[in-house]
């Protein structure tokens, strides 16, 4: 497989300058053959962004309009007192008072989620439409203010580690806490998370979701201040809205469909628990199925709860076999609890070594490991019988 990184490198190479010319098709094909030849995050977001948003793509290379106003028309500031210029003189950016405030936010943000505004339990999808509304919004062909090109960094990293379930889950682990960053933010006033750069850089994340072609790289200022937007921005800013709607309107439909195996699996338990007769003993006490006596096992004293009517419906051999099943069913739940405390520890060791983090440390060192601990007492009786 190593032997293959080089020539999937080419690949991946051919398949951006393809999607730099428009070329999606083509882009696709060098994707798909660099998973194939070595598989990385790099390849596999590209080629899951042209597949899964294909449908809003343009098809034109990737232009970012000329600072100098070469195309045909020259920002001008607002003369409503809402706009703002870079600095006295400069007629080449403007900026409005609400982007100054919107660079303001994300700079202001402590975390991903906060950056795209989505929920910790937000699906792929809520993902991509977070970024999809902040990187038009945010993209520094439309939007001047100062500190712009920072905001549209940190909302591609934003979504390029949380659109990764690996990223994702250690960066939840950590809580979003890194120590270089946070010295990079005091010095800069961003915090780029440095533990948690994404795979793939802004400007190839935004030509992945937008085909190459920024939507507002046709717009013209006017005198009065206003601008005007080519008909492709202007026919993506309504699908946009369509789909909106359509999300609205489809929504109950959708949810009741996703919440059908639900309702099924729930009525199957059900139906199942009314087929199945009860077991005659309970290791922890259910009121509700009336096995609230406790009593516990002759041979290793294992506590179990049964019903009033037990003792006179099992003596004997019929006793003994039930009490050897208690006795299995709970050093069964001891090893396994034992197994999932010692991976939570090594986890945490693990990720504390990583990203030096001395708190992740000692949260696993004053792991209790009660049942790590039972199940050496249990061995113990084992060997001592």
């Amino acid at each position: 497989m190593e032997g293959n990184k080089d020539e999937a490198e080419k690949c991946l190479l051919i398949a951006r300058k393809a999607l730099d010319a428009g070329d999606k098709e083509a882009a696709m094909k060098f994707l798909r053959k660099a998973q194939r030849l070595y598989p990385t995050d790099k390849a596999r977001v590209l080629l899951d962004g042209l597949t899964q948003n294909g449908s809003s793509a343009g098809n034109g290379a990737y232009r970012r309009k000329p600072a100098d106003g070469s195309d045909g028309s020259v920002p001008r500031p607002e003369r409503d007192g809402q706009g703002m210029t870079a600095g006295p003189g400069d007629t080449a950016k403007s900026f409005t008072k609400d982007q100054v405030e919107g660079v303001q936010r994300i700079k202001k943000c402590k975390d991903y989620y906060e950056v795209l505004g989505v929920t910790k339990e937000a699906n792929e999808e809520e993902l991509k439409k977070a970024y999809r509304k902040l990187a038009l919004k945010f993209h520094p062909d439309k939007n001047q203010a100062p500190g712009a090109t920072d905001a549209f960094k940190k909302i591609g990293n934003a979504y390029a580690v949380l659109s990764n379930p690996e990223k994702r889950r250690q960066y939840d682990l950590t809580g979003g806490e890194d120590p270089a960053a946070a010295a990079q933010q005091g010095r800069s006033g961003f915090d780029f998370h440095r533990g948690f750069e994404a795979d793939i850089t802004p400007e190839d994340l935004f030509n992945m979701f937008f085909g190459g072609g920024f939507p507002s790289s046709s717009a013209h200022t006017f005198p009065n201040g206003r601008a005007r937007y080519s008909p492709q921005y202007q026919n993506q800013t309504r699908r946009e809205r369509e789909e909106e709607r359509g999300d609205v309107s489809m929504g109950g439909f959708s949810m009741f469909i996703q919440l059908m195996p639900i309702v099924v699996l729930i009525l199957v338990s059900i139906l199942s628990q009314l087929m199945v007769s009860t077991p005659p003993y309970s290791l922890y006490p259910r009121p509700a199925t009336g096995q609230t006596i406790k009593r516990h096992t002759e041979n290793l004293h294992i506590d179990y709860y049964v019903s009033r009517d037990f003792k006179s419906e099992y003596r004997g051999s019929a006793l003994q076999k039930i009490e050897k099943g208690v006795e299995e069913d709970y050093v069964s739940n001891v090893r396994n609890n034992c197994w999932k405390e010692r991976q939570t520890k090594t986890d945490l060791l693990y990720a504390a070594k990583v990203y030096r983090d001395e708190r992740l440390r000692r949260k696993a060192d004053l792991m209790t490991m009660d049942n790590c601990k039972e199940l050496d007492r249990l061995n113990d009786l084992f060997r001592g019988g």
